[in-house]
């Protein structure tokens, strides 16, 4: 799996029901801070256009699906334990929860749009704790996560670096390289973070400012508030004003639920249902999915699949290409059509995507050549999203 998102925020905010909605797969769920306490790992998926559709032939896909033409790219999620106030201190499961998001690529933030819980996941009523305060809460507790980990040993490597010379980059790097953050990122952070020149100067703002900028470039996210089929209209329009994506995680997973077990036909993301057997369906069915109904009418759908694609499209810049082996017919050397799907970064170019399928292709590059236009393509040609690409390679 290429793409690793980290589902954050404080107990008992709905996390583990949007991971469940997402993943159809089993999380424990309790109206009680620290439900998960053993972070969850699933598999959920972004919908993109498939170029099977450009061929007249159905795509045959190693990972993911592909449906009437829509390609299915999986997307690994992990769920983790909430976050309370001092946990890059090790307060609650802190240690833990900071430990599991060292690979993650960009966090969903659950928050509890009808706030009702306070800083710890305890219910203190609706409307009681503004929801969008946990916003600012978890990112500076992974703000000063990181900066503990930059701080340590730092003013002796800052006097080798004046003593000895170097670069101030390559040493935050070597401090970080363990939590998936690419160098350019760590020069462009110090860059942004107005390091001073004399290091005399350093002192724990500098260190979290410089935190606070890796993270950001690094590690992006996005705001979800869950339970969005408990608050009114009002409610829900002043959160979007703020910045969070309103979403109702319940009611997608009474959805998926329907839908594989025949009762409904209903696609993630889409904007309505359609009932197959309303004989098959008693009362509380009834009832649920009118609500399901008139939540999804109001609000374009539950809006949980589309936060995801925010994230990964939007947010982290990502593109979809397709590595094939014959240009000709996009196949595989197994005659498979169109088997892989990758997730890149915009931007990223022909040799990027040769390392991506195997760091042998990358050693031994040769050049690239585009399945729709045959145009042969050098190793820093930048890919565009739905690129169909066959690497040639040295034998």
């Amino acid at each position: 799996m290429s793409l690793l998102i980290g589902i954050i925020g404080k107990p008992n905010v709905g996390k583990s029901t949007f991971f469940s909605a997402l993943t159809e797969s089993a999380a424990e769920i309790g109206d009680y801070p620290f439900t998960t306490i053993e972070s969850n790992r699933g598999v959920t998926y972004v919908r993109t256009k498939c170029p099977d559709v450009e061929l007249g032939k159905t795509c045959q896909p190693n990972f993911g699906k592909c449906i009437n033409g829509t390609r299915l790219v999986p997307v690994e999620l992990i769920d983790v334990a909430g976050l309370v106030p001092g946990a890059h201190e090790g307060k609650g499961l802190g240690n833990k929860f900071l430990d599991d998001l060292r690979r993650a690529d960009g966090f969903i933030q659950v928050i509890d749009s009808t706030g009702s819980l306070d800083q710890s996941g305890n219910a203190v009523g609706k409307g009681k704790f503004d929801p969008m305060e946990d916003a600012e809460f978890v990112h500076n507790e992974i703000v000063l996560w990181l900066a503990n980990i930059i701080s340590d040993g730092l003013i002796r490597n800052l006097r080798k670096l004046e003593s000895e010379g170097g670069k101030l980059e390559t040493i935050i790097y070597e401090k970080i390289s363990g939590l998936g953050v690419d160098q350019r990122e760590v020069s462009a952070a110090i860059k942004n973070a107005a390091i001073p020149s004399n290091f005399k100067k350093w002192d724990d703002k500098v260190t979290i400012r410089l935190a606070d900028e890796i993270i950001r470039m690094s590690k992006p996210g996005i705001i979800v508030a869950t339970k969005g089929d408990k608050i009114d209209q009002e409610e829900s329009s002043k959160l979007k004003e703020r910045g969070a994506q309103v979403v109702s995680g319940d009611f997608e997973l009474v959805l998926r639920k329907a839908s594989k077990g025949g009762l409904i036909e209903y696609f993630p993301g889409d904007t309505s249902f359609r009932v197959l057997d309303e004989g098959k369906l008693n009362s509380a069915q009834k009832d649920a999915l009118r609500k399901v109904s008139d939540f999804m009418n109001h609000n374009a759908g539950t809006q949980t699949q589309e936060a995801v694609e925010h994230l990964v499209f939007t947010v982290l810049k990502m593109i979809v290409v397709y590595p094939v082996e014959d240009e000709n017919h996009w196949i595989d050397k197994n005659g498979n059509i169109l088997p892989d799907a990758i997730l890149m970064r915009q931007g990223s170019t022909a040799i990027d995507l040769a390392y991506k399928v195997h760091s042998d292709l990358g050693d031994r590059f040769i050049r690239a050549v585009n399945g729709r236009t045959k145009r042969i393509l050098g190793r820093d040609h930048v890919l565009e999203d739905g690129d169909v690409i066959k690497i040639v390679a040295a034998k």
